[in-house]
């Protein structure tokens, strides 16, 4: 039962094998909306911790990505950077707090030195731009690295002024702060996976660059960094488990986006993902093609050699994380969509199947989408679970998604039916955010018709 925008009561009235006790059903009002899902199942709302509003592409509609992330489910998103300004980014906030605009609840992180009215140059520089950042209202502050005395202050006044914080830990800064330097520092959640290989180095401080890189070149940037995990200490030694403990014992977040990085693995597969005819946009699809001037279109040259690196990579990754998680670290699930051939919430369905992959039982999967999500953000109590009292933010689907994460894409799962004939399921059916309904299935369509009318002026 919800009442507003709470979840009131939770009632067992039966399941499959147990005939329905009508007696302990509560009774709807008049004026009180019922909706029979018998046979459904029912999820408690998806937390995308990295989820940008807008990329680098031009002209993405804020409707096309927010209709995306609620038709699959996700109904509280981290922005990190708010890379489209504050002026633009904290009113998206507030209507969405009201449900004023069809959105996920929008948590705004800024970029470090974002909005700022001179360079930070000092430790003092660092303080009071966090304390600028915190009077215009965010929630956090995402970092990708600065010299040490300003790194430190940085995270230091963040905690102080009860902001959270993110890093990309950039290549050009890991070799002075890894990810178990920013942890120890303050920082309590890391984007990615850069900085980790680098903390369990064993026989060198900088990883093998060969001699010709050049980090403005995306193809190398991106062909080194498959690399990586290769030069790290051994899964199961003690420098590995050494970083994994001190990591644990700080409450340290891992918010991994493996799926952002799966096109390195096998572009050939993201290129014809199936939901990119009636859902990509065009100025998307543009962007994602290969360019020297386009962030993540980084397809030069990639080789048959490049991709199994990348399959490399991603093994010990994935054993690191399960790993992790087995010790009793917090691994959270985000997306990075926008970029790379990854689309708004298709992009995140796929980090759930990539987290089984590596290991996740698929109840750890939702755990991680939801209520370490959470967690992460300082939300626990009102989101992530469902639970009397916190915020009814529920996702609805037909088929069992813990038997196959599948059937949660917009595009459903592929079939056959018992008359021998291939079949879509639908996908999700409703979101439910704030206790608002949302047919995921209209939602689906919204977006369609954008794709449809953008390809049509496009075609002009």
């Amino acid at each position: 039962m919800i009442e507003q925008d709470r979840i009131k009561q939770i009632v067992v009235v039966g399941h499959s094998d147990v005939p329905v006790l009508e007696h302990k059903r509560p009774k709807a009002n008049p004026g009180d909306k019922e909706m029979d899902l018998m046979g459904h199942y029912v999820l408690p709302g998806f937390v995308d911790m990295h989820a940008h509003i807008g990329g680098s592409a031009d002209n993405i509609p804020a409707e096309y990505v927010f209709k995306l992330w609620l038709a699959h489910g996700v109904t509280t998103i981290r922005e990190p950077g708010s890379f489209n300004g504050l002026d633009w980014v904290l009113p998206q906030v507030e209507k969405a707090d009201k449900n004023q605009i069809t959105a996920p609840r929008i948590i705004p992180y800024l970029g470090f030195g974002m909005e700022s009215a001179k360079p930070i140059e000092t430790a003092q520089d660092a303080r009071d731009w966090v304390k600028m950042a915190k009077a215009k209202g965010v929630a956090g502050i995402k970092f990708f690295g600065a010299p040490q005395p300003i790194m430190q202050a940085a995270l230091d006044e963040a905690n102080k002024q009860g902001l959270g914080s993110a890093m990309h830990h950039a290549q050009l800064n890991v070799m002075r702060t890894n990810v178990l330097d920013s942890a120890t520092q303050g920082l309590t959640t890391m984007e990615h996976w850069y900085g980790l290989p680098e903390a369990m180095f064993e026989d060198k401080i900088i990883q093998h660059y060969p001699h010709h890189y050049n980090y403005q070149n995306e193809q190398h940037r991106f062909e080194e960094a498959g690399r990586l995990w290769q030069q790290a200490a051994a899964p199961g030694s003690e420098t590995w488990n050494n970083v994994r403990d001190r990591l644990i014992a700080l409450d340290f977040t891992l918010n991994p986006t493996m799926t952002i990085y799966e096109a390195s693995r096998d572009l050939m597969r993201e290129m014809n993902a199936d939901w990119h005819d009636e859902y990509t946009l065009p100025t998307l699809w543009e962007f994602f093609q290969p360019s020297r001037y386009a962030h993540g279109s980084y397809w030069f040259d990639w080789t048959t050699q490049n991709e199994i690196d990348w399959k490399k990579n991603f093994r010990l990754w994935m054993t690191f994380l399960n790993d992790y998680k087995n010790h009793g670290g917090r691994v959270t699930t985000g997306s990075d969509s926008g970029y790379i051939f990854k689309i708004y919430g298709f992009g995140y369905i796929r980090e759930l199947e990539l987290l089984q992959e590596a290991g996740f039982h698929p109840l750890e999967v939702i755990q991680a989408a939801t209520l370490n999500g959470a967690q992460a953000l300082g939300m626990e109590r009102e989101i992530g679970s469902i639970v009397v009292g916190k915020k009814a933010d529920l996702v609805i689907v037909k088929e069992n998604p813990i038997q196959n994460f599948k059937v949660l894409y917009g595009t459903g799962h592929f079939m056959l039916n018992e008359q021998n004939q291939p079949v879509r399921t639908k996908g999700i059916r409703y979101t439910i955010k704030d206790g608002i309904v949302f047919d995921s299935q209209q939602l689906l369509q919204d977006v369609r018709n954008i794709v449809k009318q953008a390809k049509a002026e496009n075609s002009n």
